[in-house]
């Protein structure tokens, strides 16, 4: 018998005052059974950081050649894909040709640098790509913040980015690996 995904529901507040966006989303999000809690506080965090009405989880593990969330035009074209963690080069060529702004959020400590070691070069030539790396002590700070019922508020300024719940709080400072988002820094947020 194949195992279920486990739901979880979060009341996400966004302030983000480099994008000016400020809003609350009420998320259902099915956790993969091969999932763990860092892996989908990484998706949460990437939701927040690119929040906007049509914004969306995807299937994400259970089906290839789909990322983890992502946002589509009008038409279905998808205007922007999102994976976390460490996707293979291949998946990531494949993406660069399907939307118009592709974003990684990378993590998992020396294997996350191991893997841009590996493909980062390979990568240079789509200027759709962004990559930002998230440290091992910020991605097990967010798996800490993973409860069935969240209720997590991010705020973003100033290069900044925190994500709180009622008694605990994440700083994030993503790296960027290579950021071809136009007008926006190595905090990882906006468009």
């Amino acid at each position: 018998m194949a195992l279920k995904a486990t739901i979880f529901k979060a009341e996400l507040t966004i302030s983000d005052t480099d994008r000016g966006y400020y809003a609350t989303h009420a998320l259902t999000i099915a956790r993969h059974p091969s999932e763990t809690d860092e892996r989908m506080m990484v998706r949460l965090l990437a939701f927040a950081l690119n929040a906007s009405d049509s914004l969306q989880f995807t299937t994400g593990l259970s089906t290839e050649g789909e990322p983890d969330l992502w946002q589509k035009s009008a038409t279905n074209e998808i205007d922007l894909w999102i994976d976390v963690g460490l996707p293979d080069e291949r998946h990531l060529r494949k993406a660069c040709g399907r939307a118009r702004q592709v974003v990684v959020y990378a993590y998992g400590g020396s294997k996350a640098g191991l893997w841009w070691a590996r493909v980062g070069q390979a990568l240079e030539r789509f200027d759709n790509l962004s990559v930002f790396e998230l440290t091992r002590a910020t991605t097990g700070e967010l798996a800490a913040l993973s409860q069935r019922g969240m209720s997590i508020t991010c705020m973003v300024g100033d290069g900044g980015i925190w994500l709180s719940d009622a008694g605990n709080n994440v700083s994030v400072e993503p790296a960027a690996w290579m950021n071809s988002r136009p007008g926006k820094q190595a905090s990882a947020n906006g468009r």
